[in-house]
């Protein structure tokens, strides 16, 4: 049974494949971000979810009066991310033209994120509560980027969608029970989203190194960001059940790229 389930998968999804295609949304870089990705859904369909989402998020925090209250970090974000915005043509000649916004949100979360189409979205808690210099800044924001850049948002709900057609199809075939899917559904979960993820995390990681030094910021700010992550968490889950690269493993793979990335920083400060 598992390996009929198995070979049903991948029939449908190289089906699916084959009908749709596969692209990539970015160009390589210096540091040669290059993987074909498969995009089912339009960019359309995630920009107006995403949008609707955004605005919903924006009027829950002003109806709280924690949106964008302390006006000097507002003004400090957004200079970082203009200087960050005047590179995004490296990747993709569009995004230059997105409409670009940034707010804040008064909190004490460890978060950040950028929403498909350049909405900029930081909690006051990861500046204040890590000491945040500009550089480091300028590295969650660079990565956050990079994952609206890469249209990361579009990708998994793609395969997402791909992957429960395809357990729909078998499940279909075979018969199998509610508790049979759900177990399909979880190793799918555990062999395709999960890893795919931590993909996504690797890319946003390299590209948005490669947008902070072309800005001016200094690309080993990203390996002192990752370190005071990494103590400001309280114990990381097994990297094989995280979306997320292990502190470490990021961090390595972050120096790793200094070479790459160090002449492109020393060349915007000259």
């Amino acid at each position: 049974m598992k390996k009929l389930l198995t070979t049903t998968v991948m029939a449908v999804s190289l089906s699916t494949l084959t009908l749709a295609g596969c692209t990539s949304t970015t160009n390589t870089g210096a540091v040669g971000v290059n993987r074909q990705q498969l995009l089912l859904v339009s960019s359309e369909q995630v920009l107006q979810l995403s949008a609707e989402s955004y605005a919903n998020t924006l009027k829950e925090a002003k109806s709280k009066g924690v949106l964008d209250k302390n006006t000097a970090q507002l003004n400090r974000l957004k200079i970082i991310a203009n200087r960050l915005i005047g590179q995004v043509g490296t990747y993709r000649t569009d995004a230059a033209a997105w409409d670009w916004e940034v707010h804040t949100i008064q909190s004490d979360e460890l978060n950040a994120f950028v929403v498909p189409g350049g909405k900029i979205m930081f909690y006051s808690g990861i500046i204040d509560r890590l000491s945040l210099t500009d550089d480091e800044i300028a590295a969650i924001m660079g990565h956050e980027m990079s994952h609206a850049l890469r249209e990361h948002s579009r990708e998994r709900l793609s395969r997402e969608y791909a992957t429960q057609t395809s357990i729909g199809v078998a499940a279909s075939i075979f018969g199998l029970s509610q508790g049979q899917a759900e177990l399909a559904g979880t190793a799918g979960n555990l062999g395709l989203s999960l890893p795919h993820s931590r993909t996504q995390e690797s890319e946003a990681d390299q590209i948005g190194l490669e947008l902070m030094a072309r800005a001016g910021y200094n690309p080993q700010a990203a390996v002192s960001l990752w370190q005071k992550m990494q103590k400001a968490s309280e114990g990381e889950p097994p990297q094989f059940l995280s979306t997320h690269p292990s502190s470490s493993s990021r961090i390595s793979q972050l120096q790793a790229l200094m070479p790459k990335v160090t002449p492109l920083y020393q060349q915007a400060r000259r």
